[in-house]
């Protein structure tokens, strides 16, 4: 339930309330008891990050996971491979070169 700020034009008395966000906005001051309040625009809430934080990962759905997983234990098989090829070839071409 958010917070509002009220004010009373009548005798300045300032305060807030937890109002559901379909309620309709407090008119009675509890102070002076006269129908001048309003609602004040605020700053809002802030948002606190308590903890040990927040990756990029934490909330991504299990479809998502399997994906990537899949992905990286192909691309680190794919790696591999091409890194003996590429080696072996780079080998054998500078080999032949100098012949």
């Amino acid at each position: 339930m958010p917070t509002y700020d009220y004010i009373c034009d009548a005798c300045g008395h300032v305060w807030e309330e937890f109002q559901s966000i379909t309620a309709e906005p407090t008119k009675k001051c509890p102070e002076c008891k006269k129908k001048k309040a309003r609602r004040r625009i605020g700053s809002g809430a802030g948002i606190l990050f308590k903890g040990s934080g927040f990756y990029q990962t934490d909330y991504r759905s299990d479809s998502y996971k399997k994906a990537a997983d899949a992905d990286s234990k192909g691309s680190s098989g794919g790696e591999s491979s091409s890194k003996g090829s590429g080696g072996g070839g780079s080998g054998g071409g500078s080999g032949g070169g100098s012949k």
